[in-house]
């Protein structure tokens, strides 16, 4: 099976210079977990995650260092760009699934944008990957197994 079959198409992505409270409001809205960081032009250049948000902004350093402030006053101050992971593991359309599992693994990350010409044209994640597998044969102990021990 190649990534094509089972990527998102309809991606969601942020620009670098917009803000953090812009990824959090896309995130909810769209119900994901990792929103791919285009340029003006379009070009990928990071990846922020739900997790990057809680792991940069939420430190109990950033609030000693700015002092006082509102949650939503600090997502609207901090650029995307500040806290996006960058460089970023991608695949293209035409890659084996297999390709795409054993970047995540290698790389500990739970997406990989989807790049084709420069551009985003999906995204694949963990969850995509494990409902696949169910998919496949739901009643397997080996399903069962993975959905069970899985963070």
């Amino acid at each position: 099976m190649r990534v094509s079959e089972l990527m998102s198409r309809n991606v969601a992505t942020i620009e670098d210079s917009e803000s953090c409270h812009a990824a959090v409001n896309r995130m909810i809205q769209r119900k994901i977990r990792h929103l791919p960081v285009v340029d003006r032009q379009g070009a990928l250049v990071g990846i922020v995650t739900d997790r990057d948000l809680r792991h940069h902004l939420f430190e109990p350093r950033v609030f000693k260092e700015i002092g006082s402030v509102s949650v939503d006053a600090l997502l609207k101050a901090v650029p995307v760009r500040e806290i996006m992971s960058a460089p970023v593991t991608t695949v293209g359309p035409a890659d084996p699934l297999e390709t795409a599992a054993r970047c995540m693994l290698e790389d500990k990350v739970g997406s990989l944008p989807v790049v084709e010409h420069g551009r985003v044209v999906g995204i694949v994640t963990e969850t995509d990957l494990l409902q696949r597998i169910c998919r496949a044969d739901p009643g397997s102990a080996e399903c069962e197994a993975i959905v069970v021990s899985f963070p």
